[in-house]
């Protein structure tokens, strides 16, 4: 199947949470599909409520670039290719790490994004969350 599901962001999340819960940093996780649609999202109690949007915009900027989150970043600086690309779209690009895309039998079919740590903290969750799909 070239979609993601609704048992797909479960499973994604799930995922997540166990990572969450593995470092003792509670997380906001998102997942959206093709289109940057919100699928599932989970707050873990004693998560930042600031992080929930965070979240929800590095997966779609991770969807809507087909573009790991800390690499736009990295690739956002000052001097660098994409500077200034965190203005574009209302504001809603995110350019620091936890937001990374799920392929499908080499398809773009969404993607996660996780805030309320730091950027390894985040980056950490989201990469346990898609290799969690990518097994699936």
């Amino acid at each position: 199947m070239s979609t993601l599901t609704l048992a797909d962001a479960r499973t994604i999340i799930a995922a997540g949470e166990r990572k969450a819960d593995e470092i003792g940093q509670p997380m906001n996780i998102a997942v959206v599909d093709a289109g940057g649609n919100l699928v599932a999202h989970v707050r873990q109690d004693g998560a930042w409520i600031g992080s929930v949007d965070i979240s929800i915009s590095k997966a779609w900027t991770a969807r809507a670039f087909d573009i790991a989150t800390k690499d736009l970043g990295d690739n956002s600086q000052p001097g660098q290719q994409f500077f200034g690309i965190h203005t574009t779209n209302g504001g809603k690009v995110a350019i620091f790490a936890g937001g990374l895309p799920l392929t499908r039998g080499g398809t773009v079919v969404g993607a996660v994004g996780v805030s309320g740590g730091s950027g390894e903290q985040d980056q950490s969750v989201a990469l346990a969350a898609q290799a969690a799909f990518a097994s699936a």
